[in-house]
C-alpha cells in the first residue's frame, strides 16, 4: 500500500524510536508527539540536541510546533497538495538521490503506455461503480515477465518520466492556495529536507484520517525514496500507533481484508488455496497454508486443503469495515455483536451508527474495565431506553498490570510483561474470557456433523496450564512449529522460510523466531555495540529481529556502507556472506551484491524494488504456473493526488470536474444519519485531536482518573481571534457546533494558535475539538465524533475524522 511493502505499509515503523536519534532532520506531520507519543518525541528531542532540524505541519501550533525549527499550519486534508509540490522540487532540481533510485527503486521501469491521467481520474475508471479497472497500472514486461529497464533517467516512458510529469502541476503556489501554506515556507520546508539527510517522519492520526490517506502516506514514501532515506539510519517513515499494542493488533488482522502477518484474506470466489494463491501469489499462499496449519493442527492435510474451506471468505467486490458492519447491524443482520476493548460509542466517526446498530441486536456483549459508554449506549443522551431491546453483557476484564503476555509496539518490538498483581473479584484476563467462551461454544457443536461446524470442532484449542489460558502457549503457536523436523518450535524466520509448504505452522508468519530459543520477548539484554541504538538482543523484533528495515539500501552497489559512520550491514568478502550490526535484510545473506538477491533491497515488495509508482505486478517467473509474489496495490491509483475533503468548503482548482477522491467510500446507506453537509450551510472547518496529554484516546480510563480531570475537566472547541470576534464568543462561552449529523454544546477556547488561512483567495477558518468525551465516568462531556464523518479511505477504510464541515453560535 505505501510502496515499500504490503506487510509493513499498514503503519509499522520502518525503524525504532531509538533511532530517531541519529536523524539529521525530523518531519512531524500529522502528529503531536510532544502531547501524545512522548517517547517518540524523547528521541527527537536528542536528535535536535546533535543539531537536527525539526519541521512540524499541523492544523494548530501544539507542543510539538514550540520545539520546531519550522512550523506551517495546513489546513486539514490537503497535505498531498504541499508534499506534492516538494517531490517536484526535488525532481526538477536534481536533488534527488540518483544512485539510490536507479539501484533500488522502479525509477527507471518502463509503464503500460496505455497508463494515463486526466482531468483528476487515471485510466480505467468506471464513474457507474466508481472503481477502477487497473489493468493499464502495469509495466513493460520482458520476455521472462520482468518490468524492462531503461538505460537513463532521460528516458521516455519510465516511472521517473511519469513523477515528473505528474508532479510538475504542484508548484509551491498553487499548493499555497489549496493548503494555505504561504509558498516560501514550502520551499523552506523542502530545503530543510534536502540538506539534512537522513531525514525521519513521524507521522499520527492525522495524516491517515483521510478519504486519501493511504495516499497521504505514499507521498511520504516517494519523499524518502526519492531522497535516499529508507534502510538507513536515521532515515524512515515511521507510524506512531495510538495505544501500546495497536501494532501488534494490525499485526494479527483487526482488517477486514487480511488475516495475520498481512496477507489477504481469501475471496468468495476462491474454492481452494490454489485459487487463492493464484491471486496472491505462491508465497502468500505458503503463509495462508502455515496458518491454517496452527489453528486446525493435524487436522489440516494437504488432501483436504489444509482445511481452506473452514475458513470465511469475504465477499468479492464488497467493502467491508466498521462502518458497513454498523449498517447491517442496524437493518437487522446480526444477533449477537462481542465489543473487545473499545469504545465505539466514542471513538467511531458519526457515531449516532453505534446506537442504531446495538440497538437491533438481540444482544451485545462489551468485554471492558468497566461499564463505558458502549455498554450504556441505550443510556446515551437522546436515546429513548424503553425502545431499545438488546440484552447488554459487560464481561469485567483484567487492567493492563494484571495480566501477562506480549505488546507489540510501532517499532515492531514484540515485548513481554508478566502480570503484577493478580484480577480483583470476578475479573479475568482477556484471553482467560476469550478461552472459556470458545471451549462453551464447541461444548456446545460436539457431536455435530455439519460441515459449517467443522471449524469449530477441529480447531486447535489447547492454552491451559492448570486452570486458566496460558499466554506463553499463544506465542509458541504464533512462533510455529516445525513438523519435518519432530514438530519442535521453529529457530527462526529463514528455517520458516526454508520449509516447504505445509511442514511448519505459524500463528503470524512475521513473528517465527519470537519464541524458537525461549521466549526471546522477554530478553533485557541493553547492550548496543553500534551506537546507533540498535539494541538487538532487547526483546525481539519483527521480522527475524531486523530492527532498521530495508538496511540493504544503507549500502552501495558493492555492499558498502554509504555512511560508514552509521554502518548498519555490509558485505564481509572473506566471509562471502551479509554482516553487520543489524540483522541484513536480504533475500539471501550468502549472495553477494553482484547477483540479483545481493542487489535487492526491498525484497517484500514483487519488483524487488522500491515502488516510486505502484504498478499492478505479479511476479512470474517463466515456467511456473502460479506467481512467487504480487505487488500491493492502491485501490485509487499508482499515484497520490490531490483530492478534497468529502465536505469542503474549497474546490478542487487542480480538476474542479473531480471534486474528491473519486474511489472514496462515501456512506449514504442510512440516510437519515449518514447525512454529507455543504459549505452553505456549515462554512467551517472541523478537525479533531486526542484532546492532549491529560486524556487517553476515549477517555475511558483516564477520565475516571481525578487528577487528570483536574489538568483537563471538560471539553472544548478551539477556534481563532478573527472567528471568535465575528461570531461575539469570548473565551469560555458556550458555543453549540453542529454539523449535517448532529449538534454539540461545547465551551469556546479563544487561541492564537490556529490562524484563519487563505484558501483560494477565501479567508477560511479551521476549528477544533477533542474527541475523547462520553457521557459516562467521573468527568463527562459530548463526544465531538456526533459531528464527524463516515466517509472513509478506500484502501484502509479509516473514516475522515480530521476534516469535515460545521457550523457555530453562540449560545445565548
Amino acid at each position: 500500500m505505501t510502496g515499500l511493502s504490503p506487510a509493513f505499509g499498514r503503519g509499522a515503523m520502518t525503524n525504532s524510536f531509538n533511532d530517531i536519534a541519529n536523524s539529521k532532520c525530523i518531519l512531524l506531520g500529522g502528529s503531536n508527539a510532544a502531547e501524545n507519543h512522548a517517547i517518540a518525541m524523547r528521541y527527537v528531542m536528542e536528535a535536535k540536541g546533535k543539531g537536527a532540524k525539526i519541521v512540524c505541519v499541523d492544523p494548530r501550533f501544539t507542543t510539538s510546533a514550540s520545539k520546531a525549527d519550522v512550523f506551517a499550519q495546513i489546513r486539514p486534508g490537503t497535505d498531498i497538495a504541499y508534499l506534492g509540490a516538494i517531490i517536484n522540487y526535488i525532481l526538477e532540481n536534481n536533488y534527488y538521490d540518483r544512485d539510490y533510485i536507479v539501484n533500488f527503486t522502479n525509477v527507471l521501469c518502463k509503464v503500460n503506455p496505455d497508463f494515463n491521467f486526466d482531468e483528476g481520474l487515471f485510466s480505467g475508471y468506471n464513474a457507474e461503480k466508481r472503481s477502477y479497472s487497473t489493468d493499464s497500472w502495469t509495466y513493460v514486461l520482458d520476455d521472462q515477465g520482468q518490468p524492462v529497464k531503461a538505460e537513463n533517467l532521460d528516458d521516455p516512458g519510465t516511472v521517473f518520466s511519469l513523477l515528473k510529469k505528474h508532479f510538475s502541476r504542484y508548484t509551491f503556489a498553487k499548493a499555497e492556495e489549496i493548503s494555505g501554506i504561504p509558498a516560501d515556507k514550502i520551499k523552506q520546508i523542502a530545503d530543510t529536507m534536502v540538506q539534512n539527510r537522513p531525514m525521519s517522519i513521524l507521522y499520527a492520526m492525522g495524516i491517515t484520517q483521510h478519504t486519501t490517506g493511504s495516499q497521504n502516506v505514499r507521498c511520504y514514501t516517494i519523499l524518502q525514496l526519492l531522497l535516499g532515506n529508507i534502510g538507513k539510519a536515521g532515515g524512515a517513515i515511521n507510524a506512531l500507533r495510538g495505544e501500546p499494542n495497536v501494532q501488534g493488533s494490525s499485526d494479527f488482522a483487526e482488517l477486514s481484508h487480511i488475516l495475520p502477518g498481512y496477507i489477504s484474506m481469501p475471496l468468495d470466489t476462491e474454492k481452494d488455496t490454489t485459487a487463492y494463491g493464484m491471486r496472491v501469489g505462491s508465497s502468500a499462499r505458503k503463509h495462508l497454508i502455515s496458518l491454517l496449519k496452527a489453528w486446525f493442527g493435524a487436522h489440516a492435510t494437504e488432501e483436504n486443503d489444509y482445511c481452506f474451506s473452514y475458513l470465511p471468505k469475504n465477499q468479492s467486490g464488497k467493502q467491508i469495515s466498521i462502518v458497513s458492519m454498523l449498517e447491517e447491524a442496524a437493518q437487522g443482520q446480526f444477533k449477537l455483536l462481542f465489543n473487545i476493548g473499545t469504545d465505539l460509542m466514542v471513538s467511531i466517526a458519526n457515531n449516532q451508527l453505534v446506537t442504531a446498530g446495538y440497538s437491533k441486536a438481540d444482544m451485545v456483549v462489551v468485554l471492558d474495565l468497566w461499564e463505558n459508554e458502549t455498554a450504556s449506549f441505550w443510556k446515551a443522551p437522546g436515546v429513548n431506553p424503553q425502545s431499545i431491546n438488546t440484552e447488554v453483557l459487560l464481561l469485567p476484564v483484567a487492567f493492563w498490570c494484571e495480566k501477562g503476555g506480549s505488546l507489540s509496539n510501532s517499532a515492531r518490538w514484540v515485548q513481554w510483561k508478566d502480570a503484577a498483581v493478580k484480577p480483583e473479584g470476578d475479573t479475568k484476563p482477556d484471553l482467560d474470557v476469550i478461552d472459556l467462551i470458545f471451549k462453551k461454544v464447541r461444548n456446545l457443536y460436539e457431536g455435530s456433523t455439519a460441515a459449517k461446524d467443522q471449524g469449530i470442532i477441529k480447531a486447535t484449542w489447547d492454552y491451559d496450564h492448570g486452570h486458566e489460558a496460558d499466554p506463553e502457549k499463544v506465542l509458541k503457536e504464533i512462533n510455529g512449529y516445525n513438523y519435518a523436523q519432530g514438530g519442535g518450535l521453529i529457530k527462526t524466520l529463514g528455517e520458516y522460510l526454508a520449509a516447504p509448504v505445509g511442514t511448519v505452522s505459524s500463528g503470524c508468519w512475521v513473528y517465527a523466531g519470537v519464541f524458537g530459543n525461549g521466549n526471546l520477548a522477554r530478553r533485557r539484554d541493553n547492550r548496543d555495540t553500534s551506537g546507533l541504538g540498535l539494541f538487538p538482543g532487547w526483546t525481539y523484533s519483527w521480522p527475524a529481529n531486523i530492527r532498521i528495515l530495508y538496511n540493504r539500501a544503507s549500502c552501495d552497489t558493492n555492499g558498502e556502507p554509504v555512511d560508514p559512520k552509521k554502518a548498519l550491514i555490509w558485505w564481509d568478502s572473506l566471509k562471502q556472506q551479509w554482516v553487520g550490526n543489524d540483522i541484513p535484510d536480504i533475500m539471501n545473506r550468502s549472495k553477494g551484491p553482484d547477483t540479483p538477491e545481493g542487489q535487492a533491497a526491498f525484497r517484500m515488495t514483487a519488483e524487488r524494488m522500491g515502488r516510486l509508482f505502484a504498478a499492478k505486478f505479479a511476479n512470474k517467473p517463466q515456467g511456473v504456473s502460479m506467481p512467487v509474489d504480487v505487488s500491493a496495490l492502491a485501490s485509487d491509483g499508482p499515484l497520490p493526488e490531490h483530492y478534497e475533503p468529502v465536505e469542503s468548503p474549497a474546490i478542487n482548482t487542480f480538476h474542479p470536474k473531480v471534486q474528491i477522491n473519486p474511489v472514496a467510500i462515501v456512506r449514504e446507506t442510512l440516510k437519515d444519519i449518514q447525512k454529507v453537509g455543504k459549505s452553505d450551510q456549515f462554512p467551517y472547518i472541523l478537525t479533531t485531536n486526542r484532546g492532549g496529554a491529560a486524556h487517553f484516546c476515549s477517555g475511558a480510563v483516564t477520565r475516571n482518573i481525578d487528577w487528570l480531570n483536574e489538568l483537563a475537566p471538560e471539553a472544548y472547541l478551539e477556534l481563532d481571534t478573527v472567528l471568535a470576534g465575528k461570531l461575539g464568543v469570548k473565551y469560555g462561552e458556550m458555543v453549540e457546533v453542529a454539523s449535517a449529523r448532529g449538534a454539540v454544546r461545547l465551551k469556546a477556547v479563544v487561541t492564537d494558535r490556529i490562524q484563519p488561512l487563505a484558501i483560494n483567495g477565501n479567508q477560511t477558518h479551521v476549528v477544533n475539538a477533542p474527541y475523547g468525551w462520553g457521557f459516562t465516568g467521573l468527568a463527562t462531556g459530548p463526544s465531538i465524533n456526533a459531528l464527524t464523518i463516515s466517509a472513509m479511505d478506500p484502501a484502509g477504510g479509516t473514516p475522515e475524522y480530521k476534516a469535515c464541515l460545521c457550523d457555530i453560535r453562540k449560545v445565548k
